[in-house]
């Protein structure tokens, strides 16, 4: 008899992922070698970090699989490093990565439609 664990229905790289200082190298520099993630500085505190979430994950979906979305909830842990280390200034702040480099980035809430503008300024097709 053979038993499959659910576990292994679960896909290799979720779309949407929560990442911390610990693994930010492994999971977003290494990562966008094989495909570009999109980096969401955000705090809880912060009204347009929530009012932006929604928006990125629609982006996300609708990109079905050319991207991937990294939440960095700057307020965990060792996670305030990072914003330094990538000089966020304020949040939310939405970093994209390809090829382990920055290659843009915005700061504030925007619409689907505003950040889906942005992504072809800085995504090949």
């Amino acid at each position: 008899m053979v038993t499959i664990s659910m576990s292994s229905f679960a896909p290799p790289h979720p779309p949407i992922f929560d990442v911390h200082y610990e693994d930010f190298q492994t999971q977003v520099i290494a990562a966008s070698s094989e495909q570009p993630i999109l980096v969401d500085f955000w705090a809880d505190w912060c009204g347009p970090c929530h009012a932006l979430t929604p928006h990125l994950k629609r982006v996300v979906e609708e990109h079905a699989g050319r991207l991937r979305l990294a939440k960095v909830e700057v307020d965990e842990g060792e996670n305030m490093r990072l914003a330094g280390h990538y000089r966020v200034r304020g949040f939310p702040t939405v970093i994209l990565f390809r090829h382990g480099e920055e290659c843009g980035r915005f700061s504030g809430a925007r619409s689907r439609i505003q950040i889906n503008t942005w992504l072809q300024e800085h995504l090949p097709e």
